[in-house]
């Protein structure tokens, strides 16, 4: 069953991960907002981090799971940029894909049924 999470980036020009290679590239909330809903829908991003790692055919497979149908909305208010995404990965799965995308910069707002 998908799930509708609602997140907020407060300073959307520091939403970047830790590694560039990794990271958002965008500045717009549609822009980000495509970023992110690739990371959902693809393995890109994942097989890109696995790649790096010491040992990559140790890597949980599981990690890199995708949502197809997974779709994501930005809009911009003010100076923060709002996101809302409906997916049925795991909230953890959303979570990593947030981390190497946006470091630590962004916050959970709320979570629904989708």
């Amino acid at each position: 069953m998908p799930t509708r999470y609602y997140l907020r980036l407060p300073e959307p020009e520091r939403a970047r991960g830790g590694d560039a290679a990794l990271s958002f590239r965008s500045q717009s909330a549609e822009g980000l907002a495509a970023e992110l809903q690739e990371a959902l829908r693809s393995d890109a991003l994942f097989q890109r981090w696995r790649a790096q790692q010491d040992d990559p055919d140790a890597v949980d497979p599981a990690l890199g799971a995708t949502d197809p149908g997974a779709s994501v909305q930005g809009s911009q208010h003010d100076l923060h940029v709002e996101l809302v995404v409906a997916t049925s990965l795991s909230g953890n799965l959303l979570k990593q894909r947030l981390r190497w995308l946006a470091g630590g910069h962004w916050e959970l707002r709320d979570v629904t049924a989708a």
